[in-house]
């Protein structure tokens, strides 16, 4: 299962886990998750419209993973939203949203799902190099810094049966990123050593190694993908 699927670093990592053979189910507030669905030949998947934050919406996930003959393996807590301010303006229903969305969302899902899970599962969720402190995301970094700590309370929680683990990117190539003003992108690329932003395919190859066999001893880690912009 992946949420926020519908586009960027979700439906790379959806794609991907696709190509391994995972029945997929792709999890989004947007319509366009059926589009996205449908365009994949080939690849088993099931899309559902949900808003993670309503709890009767959100009934509908453990009640189609059920339906599976298997028991779910991989659950990527991905959904996440920007409200980005400076303190001083920083809005408590913007403060409310972000966090409710990024952390309590990924929270309360993985809770729900994680009685479905098979023995030898794994959780991947999805922080954010900016966990670390990010200038004008006081609500984003704060909820993305909430997901680690979750992470690791949550593989001391689950093992040994789930790994959990928390992957933290750095700048992607999203389509929220390319819409940034020329000058403000080109200043953010120019201070990853790497001298370029990742491609969504670069997060979901981690993503993919964290789910499989490979990692079988890896849990409650925090992966930074940022091209080395954490040694600056």
């Amino acid at each position: 299962m992946v949420t926020g699927a519908a586009a960027g670093i979700g439906a790379a990592v959806a794609q991907r886990l696709g190509r391994e053979g995972f029945q997929l189910v792709l999890v989004d507030k947007a319509e366009t998750i059926h589009e996205v669905a449908s365009g994949w030949a080939g690849m088993d998947v099931l899309s559902l419209q949900v808003d993670l934050t309503e709890a009767e919406q959100r009934k509908a996930i453990p009640e189609a993973v059920s339906e599976f003959e298997r028991p779910l393996r991989v659950l990527v807590n991905n959904a996440g939203i920007t409200k980005d301010a400076r303190l001083v303006n920083m809005t408590r229903i913007d403060f409310d949203a972000v966090v409710a969305v990024n952390l309590g969302a990924a929270f309360l899902l993985t809770i729900e799902l994680v009685g479905l899970m098979s023995t030898g599962g794994a959780v991947v969720n999805m922080s954010s190099r900016s966990y670390l402190g990010n200038f004008g995301q006081f609500n984003y970094s704060l909820s993305k810094g909430g997901l680690v700590g979750m992470t690791r309370a949550l593989a001391l929680d689950l093992a040994p049966e789930i790994r959990v683990n928390a992957v933290a990117p750095g700048l992607v190539a999203t389509g929220m990123t390319l819409g940034m003003p020329p000058e403000v992108l080109q200043r953010l690329v120019a201070a990853v050593p790497m001298g370029r932003m990742a491609k969504p395919s670069e997060i979901a190859d981690l993503v993919a190694f964290l789910v499989s066999d490979q990692s079988s001893y890896v849990t409650g880690g925090v992966h930074i993908i940022g091209g080395g912009r954490s040694l600056r």
